[in-house]
């Protein structure tokens, strides 16, 4: 079964809070994030998914994800789709997001 968007966005949400406070959880999380996820959600990520967790270093004020890597003649407005990660890579239909999965130059 495929995942909305409102779910996924959910999902994250609950995740954060339960391990906000349960010490187990979020040792489970960032050791079997797909585990953690289903015990949240009751449902299975898709074969194949890979989710990477992170947690917040005290060290540094502040953590970010960079977008994949465009190369090529990509337009100001998939540009700001890219950076503003709205866009699901291959799935979502830009050629700039596709070229960057595929490690196109």
């Amino acid at each position: 079964m495929a995942w909305t968007q409102t779910e996924i966005e959910a999902c994250i949400g609950a995740c954060k809070k339960k391990a906000a406070v349960d010490a187990g959880f979020r040792k489970k999380l960032l050791a079997d994030p797909a585990a953690a996820v289903k015990e949240v959600s009751g449902k299975e990520i898709p074969a194949g998914f890979k989710i990477k967790i992170l947690e917040n270093d005290p060290a540094y004020d502040a953590t970010f994800v960079l977008p994949p890597l465009v190369s090529g003649n990509v337009s100001d407005s998939e540009l700001d789709e890219v950076t503003a990660g709205i866009c699901g890579l291959q799935s979502c239909g830009m050629k700039a997001c596709a070229a960057a999965e595929n490690g196109a130059k």
